[in-house]
This record gives structure tokens, C-alpha cells and sequence, in this order.
């Protein structure tokens, strides 16, 4: 029987690719013979993926509760993805870091629309009460929005606002690393020590921050655009795009926990405090922190009234939005 040509180069290209591997292209075809069919559940590991959702209590908000999360940290995973490979992109190529950028915008922005699930979609009852099964645990935790952070702009740019301009270009990593900002927000609410939360995150991934941040410290997401061509640094789409990131992570995402926080933990009288004893009336608002990831892309005015305009509105008494 005559063989099909393109059949037969395939054929060719396969006996070669394999043949580099140490096998001969007839075992490999033994095993596609002998392979089951691949199913849509077995490809995403659909009921490994439907059975990570394991309350601790008997309240049935707790479920929404853990799913937002592992959505939340999914995408945190699809964002990081893009970083990495910005970071490791030796072409500077203006179209291919604004893909990227756009990409994270992207997920950002599903992550900030769908957050109305955590400020309305509990009932609050439920919330303050179950909780009491999660402590010390806290969203805190997160580290892979910590690495977010990391891939994004030197450590010098995530210092507390009360370190900047104390700290000279010969610091270690690891110098500045104790200043960060977040471990500010993680201090007991009576005593100023580190609460446990801050103490097993220290000691489970200290480790792997440090170690990322030494990896990339010339080469994060702000100084890969630093480094770009002059014509291409001007690009207008991409300093959009990079701005835009900036409002997304630093305040769009943080006030999305501060309208969950004011939903469930603010009452007249006495605020309840959060699961991890996290300071987070001072912790979470970006006009407090001033955390920037691109901060030469912005003029002085826009710098110094950082995150005010969205603060205000939500410290506003005559907000009812997020008190309801």
C-alpha cells in the first residue's frame, strides 16, 4: 500500500526525535497503543480538584469561604506564571512584555470583580463563627502573593514606609527582607511581638522568598522594563499597562480585603479582630503603606496622594456599601 507522505515525513521526524532519547520509535508507539483514552475529569484532575474542600465546622458558608481561596490562589499561580516569564525574557521585546503585563491585568481584574463573593456572598453570623475554628491561620499567609510582590519590583520598593531612605544600595537581601512591609502588619495588637501567624509563615517560607529574591534581584519585572531600549521604555501602552498593574495589586486588590474586613470584623464600638491578629485597619490600606511596584512611572502628586481617593471613600461613615 502506497504511504501517505506527509504520514510517512512525520514518521521520520518522530523515528529521529525518539531515537535521540535512547528508545526506538516502535516501543514509544507500543505505549500509545497500550495507552487509555484521555478523559476531560482525568486531564485537571477533576475529582482530586472537588475533594481539597474540607471544612472544619458545620456551617455551610464555610465551603464558599475555601473555594474563593483556592480560586484566589490559582490565579496568584496563573500571575506568577507570567512574571517568571518576563523575568527570564532576554528578547526586550515591547510586545511581548505587554502581552504578559496584560495577561496578569487580566487576572487581577477576575480576582477584584469576583471578590463580591467574599463581602456578600457569607452570611456574616456564619463567618464570625466559624472562623474561631481557623485561628491563627490567616490570608496573611499567602506566599504566593508574597513572591507576586517579589517578581515585581526590588525589595527596596516593599520596605515599610517608616525604612525607606534608611537603607543604603549595599543591604543584603536579607537585611531588607526583615523590613518588609507586611511583617509590620503582623504584630500582636497589645504587645507589638510577632504574632504566631507571621512566626510559622517565617519559618515555612522564609527560605524560598529569600531565595527568589536573590535570583531575580536585577532582573524583577520593574527593572526588566528599566532596562528595555529608550524608544521602547517610552511605550505608551506598556507604561499603561504596568500603571494599571500597579493600581491593581497595590490598591484595587487591597481594598477589595478592606470592604471584606469592614463587612465582617467592623462594629460600633469595638472592631473584631482578625484571625491572625493581623493589624488590619493599618495593614491593609494602600495610603498607609505606599507600596508602588513602578514608582519612576508616576509624577510626585501622584506618589504622595497614592491610594488616598479610595481610602477615603471607604473610611467615609456615610459609606454604606461595605457596613451592610
Amino acid at each position: 500500500m502506497e504511504q501517505n507522505p506527509k504520514i510517512q515525513s512525520q514518521i521520520n521526524k518522530l523515528e529521529e526525535k525518539y531515537k535521540n532519547s535512547g528508545q526506538d520509535l516502535s516501543s514509544y508507539l507500543d505505549g500509545l497503543l497500550y495507552q487509555k483514552y484521555l478523559t476531560y475529569w482525568d486531564y485537571i484532575h477533576l475529582d482530586t480538584l472537588l475533594s481539597l474542600q474540607v471544612p472544619r465546622t458545620h456551617f455551610p458558608d464555610e465551603e464558599i469561604f475555601i473555594m474563593y481561596h483556592q480560586i484566589t490562589e490559582l490565579y496568584f499561580k496563573l500571575i506568577l506564571h507570567e512574571q517568571k516569564q518576563i523575568v527570564e525574557d532576554k528578547s526586550q521585546d515591547p510586545v511581548f512584555f505587554i502581552e504578559k503585563v496584560r495577561r496578569i491585568n487580566s487576572y487581577f481584574k477576575a480576582l477584584i470583580s469576583s471578590f463580591s463573593i467574599m463581602i456578600k456572598g457569607m452570611e456574616r453570623e456564619q463567618f464570625l463563627r466559624y472562623r474561631m475554628a481557623l485561628l491563627p491561620a490567616s490570608g496573611f499567609q499567602s506566599a504566593q502573593y508574597r513572591m507576586i510582590e517579589i517578581y515585581a519590583t526590588p525589595l527596596e520598593n516593599l520596605l515599610h514606609h517608616s525604612e525607606r531612605g534608611h537603607h543604603s544600595g549595599e543591604d543584603s537581601i536579607e537585611e531588607l527582607f526583615e523590613h518588609i512591609y507586611w511583617k509590620k502588619g503582623a504584630t500582636d495588637l497589645k504587645t507589638g511581638e510577632k504574632t504566631l501567624t507571621l512566626k510559622q509563615f517565617e519559618i515555612r517560607y522564609t527560605p524560598r522568598l529569600l531565595r527568589i529574591a536573590n535570583q531575580i534581584k536585577e532582573s524583577t519585572v520593574y527593572q526588566k522594563y528599566l532596562q528595555l531600549p529608550d524608544d521602547s521604555k517610552n511605550n505608551e501602552e506598556l507604561i499603561n499597562a504596568l500603571k494599571k498593574l500597579d493600581m491593581n495589586a497595590n490598591v484595587n486588590w487591597p481594598l477589595m480585603h478592606m470592604g471584606s474586613a469592614y463587612r465582617y470584623l467592623a462594629k460600633e464600638g469595638k472592631d473584631v479582630e482578625a484571625t491572625g491578629g493581623t493589624n488590619w485597619k493599618q495593614y491593609l490600606p494602600p495610603s498607609f503603606q505606599k507600596i508602588i511596584f513602578f514608582p519612576t512611572l508616576y509624577s510626585e502628586y501622584e506618589l504622595d496622594t497614592w491610594g488616598k481617593e479610595w481610602v477615603d471613600h471607604i473610611f467615609n461613615p456615610a459609606n454604606k456599601e461595605y457596613k451592610e
